[in-house]
């Protein structure tokens, strides 16, 4: 696993072993984030949030583009550990903070998110919970992005958020949600 572009271009990542973690694939980590440049234009001076952040490789990527901050919510300690190695690894400690503890819990950053990159365990319903947590502005920034990955299903909508895109790579779907 590396990252695909910007400041840490080709940087290898570490990711914790056995299946307690699922990394996003390259191949639909780049195209996630083809999706979202099209859209952005730009990640410069971002405020982003990773939900379920795992090993931190869309937060990264968000921060090696340009983005100015990533907030990376982890449950997971073995997965904690190897997000901040992986922080570590690239400098990025300035403009990162994890919080180690579950979405449902996690407080609203300090300022509100232009992007919310998640990535939940498949068919665990926690894809909906997650979305309930952050529709709200004390999260969204007016007109932010949120990427939802999912193993098929569609995520039910809190009131605020609509479906921009989906696209499906292998068995993964994403969905590109705005809020307004």
């Amino acid at each position: 696993m590396r990252i695909i572009a910007g400041e840490w271009r080709g940087r290898t990542l570490a990711a914790p072993e056995g299946r307690a973690t699922r990394p996003t694939a390259d191949r639909t980590r780049e195209g996630l984030f083809s999706m979202l440049q099209s859209r952005l234009g730009s990640f410069e001076g971002l405020r982003v949030a990773d939900l379920f952040a795992g090993t931190g490789a869309l937060g990264l990527e968000a921060l090696s583009r340009g983005a100015a901050h990533c907030t990376f919510v982890e449950n997971d300690r073995a997965a904690g550990a190897i997000l901040q190695q992986n922080i570590d690894r690239v400098s990025a400690g300035e403009r990162a903070e994890i919080r180690s503890q579950p979405v449902e819990y996690a407080s609203p950053p300090p300022r509100p998110c232009n992007l919310v990159l998640m990535d939940p365990p498949y068919a665990a319903g926690l894809a909906e919970m997650a979305l309930t947590r952050i529709a709200n502005p004390a999260w969204l920034a007016p007109a932010a992005w949120i990427s939802v990955e999912t193993g098929g299903e569609r995520p039910a909508l809190p009131a605020g958020l609509s479906i921009e895109a989906e696209r499906r790579f292998g068995k993964a779907y994403l969905f590109l949600l705005r809020s307004g």
